[in-house]
């Protein structure tokens, strides 16, 4: 079968010949890749994959080995990734080229947060032969944006904010643009694959008639090696893996940590990913944004200055040594689908609180695996915090059954096997 998988990024694999950079975001993606390569003498599928490219690489177009046994043509479109919430018709015929070239049985989407989604599904115009992957949901992001931002913090807009039009209330203007081209998408769509009650619950309410197949992602290989230990652990210690932008939730964990500091005062958090809260410079506060600076505002106000380190982007191995090193893992977004950090740390054995939003009850198991809490609950955070950093018995039952609990979520082979079978029911 001849199936053309359209993502958003340029996976690393591919990148890594071309000689550019690259991005670990949606790294699941490349856990996938490999384990296609692994079965592909058993499988046999011909693979397409379509991505967005910067304009020195023009509209690619090669064959590239992807393994020893695989092979794989690689094309790739122009899309402002900076403004996902402008839909570019022009997209559409670099789609009518890719498609008339690879000419693929089936068209496997992942994801909705883009325009170009839209574009390729609507060029294809096949529903029976489409597959879209959930990720998250920009039509239900935009709803919970501002995550209980004070109502000042979200008309605020910094000197960085007007020059680059993206106030808190522009991002959540541009959430609710880029869900329009999400509900289109999906409308025209025969086949969605998803993992969480609440996918499959937001999917039926926009197309009821598109049939849902459960499929879970296979995430990036290094989680699946080593284990977290608490002898081997930075005690106290908090890790998040993104804090830049209200939906993840960084404030909340702010708000709970003066509590949570009264009882153990060296408790210390780690935030990887975009630092929006840097200052040191007269160029660092020119581009402060209003929410990184309502965080520095809580930081300097609760005197968390000595508390709380940016760690910047990480790689995948270094994201591993922070889950490892960490005395417990926090998610405190205020909404979620499948987090694939949470699954991450919980393959290491991370012990884990978490928001119960979305379909993060999917992933992790209350008081089995780790802890959730109401979401936007400060003193339930607060609370489930301590009650991690002195109950050691629980953590250590928390730490292997979230492991176990993962490498079910998240086994390579049952999921490609899976995918195989939704290709193969699609085909029928």
């Amino acid at each position: 079968m001849k199936v053309l998988w359209v993502c958003n990024i340029m996976l690393p694999t591919i990148a890594r010949q071309l000689g550019v950079a690259y991005s670990n975001r949606e790294g699941w993606l490349s856990g996938l890749l490999d384990r296609v390569a692994q079965e592909q003498g058993h499988n046999r599928i011909e693979l397409g994959i379509a991505f967005p490219v910067d304009e020195d690489l023009g509209e690619l177009q090669k064959s590239m080995q992807l393994g020893e046994n695989m092979s794989c043509r690689c094309y790739g479109f122009r899309e402002n990734l900076a403004a996902p919430e402008i839909y570019d018709e022009a997209i559409e015929k670099r789609f009518e080229e890719i498609l008339a070239d690879f000419a693929p049985d089936i068209l496997h989407v992942f994801g909705t947060e883009f325009p170009h989604a839209l574009a390729c599904i609507k060029t294809f115009g096949r529903p029976e032969r489409t597959l879209v992957g959930i990720q998250g949901l920009c039509s239900v992001i935009a709803e919970e944006y501002m995550a209980d931002l004070p109502v000042k913090v979200q008309r605020q807009a910094t000197l960085r904010d007007r020059i680059r039009e993206d106030s808190l209330k522009q991002q959540q203007k541009k959430f609710k643009k880029r869900g329009e081209y999400e509900k289109a998408a999906l409308l025209l769509t025969g086949h969605i694959a998803g993992r969480t009650d609440f996918d499959r619950e937001q999917t039926a309410k926009i197309n009821p008639s598109a049939k849902y197949h459960y499929l879970n992602e296979t995430l990036r290989g290094v989680f699946y090696h080593d284990r977290w230990k608490r002898s081997a652990c930075e005690q106290h210690s908090i890790f998040l893996s993104q804090g830049d932008y209200p939906l993840k939730g960084f404030h909340y964990l702010l708000r709970a940590l003066p509590k949570v500091l009264e009882e153990f005062p060296d408790t210390h958090v780690y935030v990887a990913g975009n630092n929006i809260i840097e200052a040191d410079t007269f160029q660092d506060r020119l581009k402060l944004s209003a929410y990184g600076r309502y965080l520095r505002k809580l930081i300097r106000e609760n005197s968390l200055e000595e508390h709380v380190t940016m760690l910047g982007r990480l790689s995948a191995e270094e994201m591993k040594k922070e889950y490892l090193n960490c005395h417990l893992y926090v998610l405190p977004s205020a909404l979620e689908n499948s987090p694939n950090s949470l699954g991450e740390a919980m393959l290491l054995g991370t012990p884990c609180v978490a928001a119960d939003v979305g379909g993060v009850h999917n992933l992790l198991t209350d008081g089995g695996d780790g802890m959730l809490y109401p979401a936007g609950d400060v003193e339930a955070l607060a609370a489930r915090i301590m009650e991690i950093f002195t109950k050691e018995a629980i953590v250590e039952r928390f730490s292997d059954n979230a492991r176990k609990h993962a490498r079910v979520n998240h086994d390579a082979g049952q999921n490609y096997y899976r995918l195989i079978h939704i290709y193969r029911e699609m085909l029928s």
